[in-house]
């Protein structure tokens, strides 16, 4: 089906929501990649990723309560849809496949 293949990025957004589960928004998401891969990536990036996965339905979002401390502005949470996990699931069963099929020899070179 077209627009349902996850792309690298794509991927390491969900995973970092699930890994920030249920406190995942996009200064978290942001801070995770980063944490994770030393990866710098903007704001913008992230919510760009985080608007194709919830087009794709891969993810949902819901507005958390205002707070003082965000000047009234309220958070975006997000979560991973059931179809989300298929798609990781499906990610990470083709990967190993490709690291299953790589010969040890390819690895013992000096």
């Amino acid at each position: 089906m077209k627009g349902t293949h996850l792309g690298e990025f794509q991927e390491l957004v969900l995973l970092s929501i699930g890994v920030l589960y249920p406190e995942a928004y996009g200064v978290g998401i942001k801070e995770e990649i980063y944490a994770k891969t030393g990866r710098k990536v903007t704001l913008s990036t992230v919510h760009a990723a985080l608007n194709r996965l919830e087009k794709k339905g891969l993810i949902k979002s819901e507005l958390g309560e205002a707070t003082k401390i965000r000047g009234g502005k309220r958070k975006r949470y997000l979560t991973i849809t059931s179809y989300g996990i298929k798609m990781l699931s499906e990610s990470r069963a083709q990967r190993e496949q490709f690291w299953n099929a790589i010969p040890e020899i390819v690895f013992d070179v000096n």
